[in-house]
């Protein structure tokens, strides 16, 4: 929904901004930006240094033609952009909603444990995780392939593949992203919420590293 008003001049501003940085973040030229959204050059000059008022078909077509929605282009900042995790110490994580999508969420967790040996201990459910290495060495174990994940290193599977990770060489630190359907396969009772470190796999049990220390 619009919520521009004649004295929102902060959010009048905002938009303008906002307008031209997404035109220079695709490379476009005032010219190429004008005839993709069919207005002329002048008048979309005017509208990003604040001397044409924003009119409402306008601004939904300026956002048709820079690939976004007219709700993203006059957004407004939330007061509450610095977000403190919940913390499980017990296992050694840390989890952060994304309030952008409430589906996702953002996991810290410290490992100090090899994955399983045993295949029947890794876990397979619906959805994907994606996951980065900030400190040591991970072992991610998939299907029957094993990778070794170095730090500032990332992997992307799919969770339907029976799975499980765990250190290499001493703790490690990942940060994982899991979709709605990887959120719940880890939110299950038998599951420990971990970044790719599943109960079934270990986690939680202090089978796949999980630690008692803070991540």
């Amino acid at each position: 929904m619009l919520r521009m008003t004649q004295n929102d001049g902060e959010l009048d501003s905002l938009v303008r901004k906002r307008i031209r940085a997404l035109r220079v973040a695709q490379g476009w030229s005032l010219e190429e930006l004008a005839s993709r959204a069919r207005l002329s050059q002048s008048t979309l000059s005017r509208i990003e240094n604040g001397q044409r008022r924003l009119a409402l078909d306008s601004l939904v077509t300026l956002a048709r033609a820079l690939d976004t929605t007219l709700d993203q282009l006059v957004e407004t900042a939330s007061d509450d952009v610095v977000v403190s995790p919940m913390i499980d110490a017990a296992h050694g994580l840390m989890r952060w909603p994304v309030k952008g999508d409430p589906g996702m969420s953002v996991v810290r967790q410290r490992m100090t444990e090899p994955p399983p040996d045993n295949p029947a201990r890794m876990r397979a459910h619906p959805g994907r995780e994606w996951l980065v290495v900030l400190s040591g060495t991970a072992i991610l174990m998939l299907g029957h392939r094993r990778f070794r994940v170095e730090t500032n290193q990332a992997a992307e599977f799919p969770t339907m593949l029976p799975h499980a990770i765990g250190a290499e060489g001493g703790p490690c630190e990942i940060l994982g992203i899991f979709d709605r359907d990887a959120r719940r396969g880890h939110q299950r009772p038998d599951a420990c919420a971990g970044a790719g470190a599943d109960a079934g796999a270990g986690a939680g049990a202090g089978d796949s590293g999980g630690d008692s220390s803070r991540a």
